[in-house]
């Protein structure tokens, strides 16, 4: 066994239930992961109160839960978002030359998920697996417009949960909310050099076929060398090939470029 054993049991037990149609006694459980009974029935009652098994108390007998399910569906959504997503933004770089991104929600951050380089422009800090707070990112602030107002308030309940770091960008639910609806009224999420000095990036949301956010498509940009005119071009770029990803997921949601 290795140096985390309550993760390896976890992880034995989701795969021998993965294995089975039926849900299983906490006997065969034991006997074919070569569990002890004593850190079983731990690992079990931890495994029930997350989700990813569920205890059916009549039968005395064990099988995946809930969140098992959400698990596997958030794989199957992402995986074939990351194919629909990649050739728009490989034309949004190609038509305006900058930097663009596709990043999804978790948490209170953003994750990027496909980075597409521009040549000769400068380097940035995000990577594809980097993290950065919702709050302060373009992508971010587009994803938190499309979600419902009730959602943005649990992920941003005080002060304590808004992330600051350059100064820059909202630091209060009440700040959060009037930027957000900002970028209702526009369309497009913006900011300059609240991740990187120097730096600003414009969004918009990707939504599937029930309107919820799923990602956002951004273009990072070096903001002293960018007018305003041509601010407004490339977020009419990333609201287009927002919508070309959100048709691929939904043809029926694909709209003419104006």
């Amino acid at each position: 066994m290795g140096q985390a054993p309550g993760a390896e049991y976890a992880l034995a037990i989701l795969q021998l239930l993965a294995r089975h149609a039926a849900p299983l006694p906490a006997a065969s459980i034991a006997r074919e992961t070569q569990i002890p009974r004593s850190s079983l029935y731990r690992v079990l009652d931890v495994l029930v109160e997350a989700g990813f098994a569920t205890h059916l108390r009549d039968q005395q007998r064990y099988g995946l839960g809930v969140a098992t399910f959400e698990l596997g569906s958030a794989y199957t959504r992402q995986q074939p978002l990351r194919w629909i997503a990649a050739g728009p933004l490989k034309r949004v770089v190609a038509e305006t030359g900058e930097h663009g991104h596709f990043a999804m929600l978790h948490g209170r951050d953003v994750l990027y998920v496909i980075e597409e380089r521009a040549v000769g422009r400068p380097e940035l800090v995000t990577e594809v697996g980097v993290r950065l707070p919702a709050n302060l990112t373009a992508s971010g602030l587009s994803i938190l417009s499309a979600m419902p107002s009730r959602q943005v308030q649990a992920l941003f309940p005080n002060r304590g949960a808004f992330a600051d770091h350059s100064g820059g960008g909202p630091t209060s639910a009440a700040a959060l909310r009037a930027l957000i609806a900002r970028v209702r009224a526009f369309g497009f999420a913006e900011e300059d050099g609240w991740v990187t000095p120097g730096f600003a990036s414009v969004a918009s949301a990707v939504v599937d076929h029930q309107g919820h956010p799923v990602g956002a498509v951004a273009i990072t940009f070096p903001s002293r060398e960018t007018a305003d005119s041509r601010r407004l071009e490339l977020s009419a770029v990333t609201r287009h090939a927002a919508d070309e990803i959100s048709g691929g997921l939904d043809p029926s949601r694909l709209r003419p470029r104006a």
